[in-house]
């Protein structure tokens, strides 16, 4: 289910990531679940849910932008 607001994510995504990687997370997440509700359009056909789809894309989006540092998720460098 798509998250409205950042209170919603998952409180590993709460907990780790700045507030900032979470509006990332939440708005890839939010597009994933749009762009794959259709198991077919999906990697793999329908063997992942689409959960698990959405959570991938959302973390690969963060880590586009962000990288963990001494255990801390930090803005990359550009």
């Amino acid at each position: 289910m798509p998250y409205s607001s950042n209170k919603d994510l998952p409180s590993a995504v709460q907990n780790h990531l700045p507030e900032h990687a979470q509006d990332i997370y939440r708005k890839a997440y939010n597009n994933a679940h749009e762009e794959y509700l259709d198991p077919k359009k999906r990697r793999g056909g329908s063997e992942e849910s689409l959960e698990e789809v959405c959570a991938k894309v959302a973390w690969a989006a963060v880590k586009k932008e962000y990288e963990k540092a001494d255990g801390q998720w930090v803005r990359k460098e550009k």
